[in-house]
């Protein structure tokens, strides 16, 4: 799979993916902006979990690449909650999507990659800290979420990071905004 590279004019997106995860890239004179949605493990464990792999290694070249001409800030709904305090009920999901070991390998691959997480690096022990919630059972008003929307940095960015704030209280989704603050 190759990065199309018409997504570094902010038009394109992972080529053949599409269908299932999204990209948009804008450049600004001294950063890029990726938006994404990361395509999830969901039915079928097996096929997706081959497909999500070649999505990880190729978006993580793309970032890379990116990185290496101008700092990069990536957000969007990744679709993995990387550490147990990222989701209420961590023992019962170890299999779920968004908390396979796979998954949570591959985030960890990005980040040693070179980037981020702004939300911990900020408030690495906040506990109940979830950017969804499914619309059963009550799960939003009982705060049983997950943490799965990111801003991601590329390293340097370190000393621009202000604040990452997860907007819980903003109701119409079963996600809630995130809010980046940087000093460029």
């Amino acid at each position: 799979m190759e990065v199309d590279e018409a997504n570094r004019a902010g038009k394109g997106a992972l080529r053949s993916t599409t269908a299932r995860g999204r990209v948009l890239t804008a450049e600004f004179p001294s950063v890029y902006v990726v938006s994404a949605y990361v395509p999830n493990f969901g039915p079928g464990f097996h096929h997706r979990c081959q497909y999500r792999q070649r999505w990880d290694g190729a978006f993580k070249s793309f970032l890379q690449r990116l990185d290496a001409q101008k700092p990069v800030v990536l957000c969007g709904d990744l679709n993995v909650a990387h550490r147990e305090i990222d989701l209420r009920n961590p023992k019962s999901n170890r299999r779920s999507p968004g908390f396979t070991q796979e998954e949570r390998d591959a985030f960890g691959a990005l980040l040693d990659g070179g980037f981020l997480d702004s939300f911990r690096l900020l408030y690495p022990d906040v506990p109940n800290a979830y950017t969804f919630w499914t619309y059963m059972g009550g799960a939003r008003e009982r705060n049983v979420g997950w943490r799965l929307d990111y801003f991601l940095l590329s390293t340097r960015l370190r000393e621009a990071l202000c604040d990452s704030k997860i907007r819980s209280a903003a109701m119409g989704s079963d996600h809630c905004p995130i809010t980046l603050y940087l000093a460029l």
